[in-house]
């Protein structure tokens, strides 16, 4: 095999080492001064007041829906409405909080959620959409963000595969009440494992904070809550330091994944550049084949950061071109088919044919890298490798 070129990477920068370092030399491990500036730094980069640094992109996804079913008071059996093609974690969190999935289907071109199929789902017992900013690209959130209004909606933004984009000016993650990021391996930012939920409502950030931490009183959620209190105040903390208002969580991360996020946040600039460039450079080289594959797209009233490359084969299933690159070292995802899955077919049966979109995307669509950690020749290989099935399958 000539080359391996995965769809993900990870190499320890000396900014991130040598903050690691700062860490093991503070004995602090637990939620301190890197949880700290990485959640303040993040929330920046995305127009948000608050960001809450948890274990996972799922967890922060689980707390969101949880802390606005509490506030909301939502009952067991309401219903929020997911795209029809994301990661399973969209839908299982909606699961996991005694809520009911409801899908609506994608958009033929960005695979994000359809509005209008969005709006065609709404029940009497919907209260919340979660719409997904897939690969990079941010759904189209405006139509969206009208419709829910109209209907006092909630909106979980899951970009868990989105930084830093934004969408008519505005960034991912300041969208709706909350937005769910991922820090898992091959994302954007990569602290191996952790995740982040940003929002402008205070009330939430603490609600978020509380649950992550098996829904503690907030009056203690640090081990430094306590610093520089002294009479009442401090004992009202001592008083409350083991009381639990929510039935919330461990999902709490330590110092390592944050300074691990901090440095890769303030290196963003260069991770950015590289992935749009990479992307670019396949784009310019799979041009040739657009008759028989449907290249990634970008409205223009939005930015695409390209956390992967996503493709669809037109009009025939994926699986001999995804099977020729797997061989010739090239690694594939298929793109997130969510309906088709085995455990959900148990639970919701044959759902496919109501999402015509969906079901043409979980046969043909695809996903490939376009890292940072790819070189100009990773590209060029790429390219030769699809240039090299397609002679051998003329039209």
């Amino acid at each position: 095999m000539e080359r391996e070129i995965g769809v993900g990477g990870f190499a320890v920068s000396p900014l991130a080492r040598r903050y690691v370092n700062e860490v093991l030399d503070s004995n602090r491990l637990s939620y301190g001064s890197f949880h700290r500036r990485f959640e303040a730094a993040f929330a920046a980069e995305h127009d948000s007041k608050h960001a809450v640094f948890c274990n996972s992109g799922t967890s922060a996804l689980q707390i969101a829906l949880q802390a606005l079913k509490e506030k909301h008071g939502w009952d067991d059996g309401d219903e929020v409405i997911v795209p029809a093609v994301t990661f399973i974690a969209t839908s299982n969190i909606v699961l996991h909080n005694r809520m009911v999935p409801v899908f609506a289907d994608v958009e033929p071109f960005t695979y994000t959620l359809d509005p209008a199929k969005f709006e065609a789902a709404i029940t009497p017992r919907t209260r919340a959409v979660i719409p997904v900013h897939l690969l990079g690209l941010p759904a189209d959130m405006d139509p969206i963000s009208a419709g829910a209004r109209r209907r006092g909606l909630s909106i979980i933004e899951d970009s868990a595969e989105t930084m830093f984009a934004r969408y008519k000016g505005r960034k991912v993650g300041s969208l709706g009440d909350i937005g769910c990021f991922s820090t898992y391996i091959a994302h954007y930012i990569v602290t191996g494992a952790g995740g982040l939920a940003t929002t402008n409502d205070l009330d939430l950030a603490v609600r978020l904070r509380s649950l992550m931490s098996h829904g503690r009183d907030s009056i203690y959620l640090s081990i430094d809550d306590d610093k520089n209190a002294t009479g009442e105040k401090l004992h009202e903390i001592v008083a409350k330091r083991f009381q639990f208002v929510s039935v919330g969580h461990s999902y709490r991360a330590t110092e390592f994944e944050a300074a691990l996020g901090l440095a890769q946040l303030e290196e963003k600039d260069g991770i950015y550049a590289a992935r749009t460039g990479m992307a670019k450079r396949l784009s310019a080289g799979l041009k040739e084949f657009e008759d028989r594959l449907q290249l990634p797209s970008c409205p223009t009233d939005r930015d695409h950061s390209f956390m992967l490359y996503g493709l669809v084969v037109r009009d025939q299933d994926k699986t001999p071109l995804v099977n020729f690159l797997e061989d010739h070292g090239v690694e594939t995802r298929d793109m997130l088919p969510l309906l088709n899955q085995p455990v959900y077919k148990k639970m919701f049966g044959d759902l496919e044919s109501k999402y015509p979109v969906a079901r043409r995307l979980n046969r043909s669509a695809f996903y490939i890298g376009c890292h940072q950690y790819m070189t100009p020749e990773d590209a060029d290989y790429v390219v030769e490798q699809f240039r090299a099935f397609f002679k051998t399958r003329p039209h």
